[in-house]
């Protein structure tokens, strides 16, 4: 891991090992926290927001919002589950008010981040989901990559590298901040 900056990996090999990793993330999330999901159709953004959402008690009725854009789950804190896929200008992620949500403490969790327009992801965890069309990995398995610069989630990666562990899911291990695996 590099000074001052989040990254690890880590290899699931089923959904429910992919949720592990949400309730793992969930272990170590605070209030006000953004975490931008990224991966290809079905890598399992959804899958692992479950995990994220169940973990801090939001139930397991954790679905894709792809045609309403954003569910919010009672959970403590709660979530606000955002889905950018279909978002089109700016104005509509702006209509979200995900800004005043994050300022009232709920947790933002965003699929499809890399379309997020704007700053709200700054200092975001970043979460690459790699399936098998991505890479060459068996028909289960996904290489998830967590990485953030911001000094928040590095004072809490030996936390998440533990959490992980008590998940899990398959070895943890660093990561290279551009998101490929450590020699």
């Amino acid at each position: 891991m590099t000074a001052g900056r989040l990254a690890l990996e880590v290899v699931t090999r089923s959904p429910s090992e992919t949720r592990g990793v949400g309730a793992a993330i969930a272990a170590v999330i605070a209030p006000g926290d953004v975490v931008l999901l990224s991966g290809e159709l079905g890598a399992g953004k959804t899958v692992l927001t479950k995990g994220l959402v169940a973990a801090l008690g939001g139930g397991e009725a954790t679905t894709s919002p792809t045609f309403t854009l954003c569910h919010v789950y009672p959970s403590v804190p709660p979530v606000a589950h955002v889905d950018c896929y279909r978002v089109g200008p700016a104005d509509d992620v702006a209509d979200l008010a995900l800004d005043e949500l994050l300022e009232d403490g709920a947790v933002v969790v965003v699929e499809w981040g890399e379309r997020l327009p704007g700053s709200l992801g700054a200092d975001a965890l970043e979460c690459r989901i790699s399936s098998p069309g991505a890479l060459p990995l068996p028909a289960d398995e996904r290489l998830i990559t967590l990485t953030s610069p911001a000094a928040a989630w590095s004072a809490r990666a030996a936390a998440l590298a533990a959490a992980l562990a008590r998940a899990g899911p398959g070895a943890v291990r660093p990561g290279e901040p551009g998101g490929g695996t450590a020699p």
